[in-house]
C-alpha cells in the first residue's frame, strides 16, 4: 500500500507546483510599470498619460518613482496632476535640437519626473497622471525608462526596451505613436466600438486561457488521484 500512496503524494506535489507556477507567471506579467493609453497619434496635442505603478514586493513599500522622458523626441508642455501624499518634481533639459511650433521655438523640455513622499503598499498600485501639450511626430514610439525605489532600499529598474516579439525581463513603459487620420494628425486616437470590443475580447481570452490551463492542471491531478486510488484498492 505504501507504493501507491507515495505515487499519489508525488502526483499531488507536481500538480500543485505546476498550478502555482501558472498563477505566479500570470501575476508577474502585470507587475511592471506601464503607461496608459498604450498609443497616441503622432503629434497629438493636449492629452494625458497615466503611469501605473504596482508594488511587487511583499515586505516593502514603493516610496519613489522616477520617470525619464526622452529628449531626442521631446514631450512638450508637461504638467503633473497633484497626487495626495506625493510630491512631484519636473526636471527640464536644454534640447540639442530646438523644436519649432506654432507658438515659437522650444529650447527646453521635461527630461525627468520624480514622485516621492508617498507609499504604495503590498498588493497596491498608484496611477500618476501627466498632461502634455504636444507629442513628437517624427518617431514611432516613446520609451519612458522608470526607476522604482522601495522602502528597504531596493530599486527596480524598468529600463529595457522591447526587441522583437518577446517582452524583456524589466520592460520600460512604451507609448506607441501611430499615424493620425488625414488632416487630423495631431488628434489623439479614438477607440471605436469594435476596437474596444476587440481589446476586451483579447483580455478575456487571455484570462480564460490562464483559467483553462489551471483547470486542466487540476483535472490531471484528479485523474491521477483516481487511477492511483483504483490501483490501491485492487491491490
Amino acid at each position: 500500500m505504501s507504493a501507491p500512496r507515495t505515487t499519489l503524494r508525488r502526483a499531488a506535489t507536481v500538480t500543485l507546483t505546476a498550478g502555482a507556477a501558472v498563477l505566479l507567471a500570470a501575476g508577474a506579467a502585470c507587475a511592471h510599470v506601464t503607461v496608459h493609453p498604450d498609443s497616441y497619434a503622432k503629434g497629438a496635442t493636449d492629452g494625458v498619460l497615466t503611469f501605473r505603478v504596482p508594488n511587487e514586493e511583499d515586505s516593502a513599500s514603493t516610496t519613489k518613482v522616477q520617470v525619464f522622458l526622452p529628449t531626442d523626441h521631446p514631450v512638450l508642455g508637461v504638467l503633473v496632476h497633484p497626487q495626495d501624499g506625493w510630491t512631484a518634481k519636473v526636471t527640464t533639459t536644454k534640447l540639442k535640437t530646438p523644436v519649432k511650433t506654432d507658438d515659437g521655438t522650444i529650447t527646453e523640455a521635461a527630461s525627468e519626473i520624480t514622485f516621492s513622499g508617498g507609499r504604495i503598499g503590498a498588493g497596491q498600485y498608484e496611477d500618476f497622471d501627466v498632461a502634455f501639450g504636444q507629442l513628437p511626430g517624427d518617431t514611432g514610439q516613446l520609451v519612458f525608462k522608470t526607476l522604482q525605489t522601495y522602502s528597504d532600499g531596493k530599486v527596480a529598474r524598468w529600463i529595457e526596451e522591447p526587441t522583437g516579439g518577446d517582452e524583456p525581463e524589466n520592460p520600460a513603459p512604451v507609448l506607441k505613436l501611430t499615424a493620425g487620420a488625414a488632416g487630423d494628425a495631431g488628434a489623439a486616437p479614438v477607440k471605436t466600438a469594435s476596437a474596444t470590443a476587440k481589446t476586451a475580447g483579447d483580455s478575456t481570452a487571455r484570462g480564460l486561457g490562464i483559467a483553462g490551463l489551471v483547470v486542466g492542471v487540476l483535472g490531471l491531478a484528479a485523474a491521477a488521484f483516481a487511477i492511483v486510488r483504483s490501483r490501491a484498492e485492487r491491490s
